[in-house]
């Protein structure tokens, strides 16, 4: 998100009552079996505050992204979800976890003009522990094509990486985001390019704040990774909305839920295709690098989803008029 900034303090999110001071043991029900049962207001959690300049819903005005799906041992993911997310739980894909990695290049309008962001997001499919009796049990291939209708499994984000520092605040903000600045390099299927273009890649860098309130320059490379889809047919699948938790300091667990309005395109990977993507890990030391080491390994892609938004226009090519008939 990048709208413009006020020049008036906002609140943190965190500011607005916590839901962790509701009542932890509900009312009574009804004895009049027929009046339905709802409990106190005071006993449900308020909505996260929304901080001036922003405004929910955001709209994209594009959205083009890839990501890809690693099932994995689920003990080390186990630990670091709670680390960073104590209320969440692993999603079990029969006895493997889910580590989803996605990049992003997204537009989006304002009253005042528009903004064009890049990210990159680590995730682990997880969801919230108290309400694991909720879920069915279904394997990856399900949750990947959408089955989950609870949408309870949804992406604990562990890391993301972003080039505009607007979304990088919006994104803490609003959505409690481990949200920090960094550099990209991408490619991917155009219509402004090669008609048969099929493959994605994706250079994640190091980048700091800059001096002016910006992203600085890039700089070293942590991560990066491709995806060669040519001769592989997309299922199109109704995945989203895509459920997003975060963890705030003092409030606890949040989710923020994203529409996509027409289907992603999945690939089901194997044996014969997992070659088609590549993840190399560069900077291993700390961050992103070094839990992407820890959790994915040389483990294969199972999977990969692509969205690209249709074009609204085509500037087409000039002819000459000429001056005598």
């Amino acid at each position: 998100m990048s709208p413009t900034p006020s020049p008036t303090p906002s609140p943190s999110p965190s500011a607005g009552p916590s839901p962790r001071t509701a009542p932890a043991t509900p009312p009574a029900r009804s004895a009049d079996p027929g009046r339905a049962y709802a409990p106190a207001r005071a006993e449900r959690p308020p909505l996260p505050p929304v901080p001036a300049p922003y405004q929910l819903p955001f709209h994209y005005g594009a959205l083009h992204t890839v990501g890809l799906d690693y099932l994995v041992a689920p003990g080390p993911v186990r630990d670091l979800l709670a680390e960073h997310h104590p209320d969440l739980a692993a999603a079990d894909f029969d006895g493997r976890a889910c580590v989803s990695l996605n990049y992003q290049l997204y537009f989006a309008q304002y009253p005042g003009g528009g903004g064009i962001t890049q990210e990159v997001e680590v995730n682990i499919v997880a969801h919230p522990a108290a309400a694991a009796g909720r879920l069915a049990a279904i394997g990856y291939g399900e949750y990947a094509r959408g089955v989950d209708q609870t949408k309870l499994l949804g992406i604990a984000r562990i890391h993301v990486l972003c080039d505009n520092p607007l979304a990088i605040d919006a994104g803490r903000r609003l959505y409690a985001e481990p949200k920090s600045p960094g550099r990209f390099e991408s490619v991917m299927p155009s219509l402004n390019g090669p008609a048969d273009g099929r493959a994605w890649s994706v250079v994640c860098r190091q980048a700091t704040p800059g001096a002016d309130g910006g992203v600085g320059p890039a700089g070293r490379t942590l991560f990066s990774f491709s995806a060669d889809l040519a001769g592989l047919t997309p299922e199109p699948v109704n995945s989203a909305p895509v459920t997003g938790y975060g963890t705030d300091p003092a409030a606890g667990l949040l989710a923020g839920p994203m529409n996509v309005y027409q289907p992603y395109h999945y690939h089901e990977l194997d044996g014969s295709t997992a070659s088609r993507v590549a993840l190399t890990v560069e900077d291993r030391a700390a961050g992103a690098g070094r839990d992407l080491a820890l959790l994915v390994g040389d483990a294969p892609a199972a999977g990969v989803w692509t969205f690209q938004s249709a074009p609204v226009a085509a500037h087409n090519r000039p002819y000459y008029i000429p001056s005598k008939p």
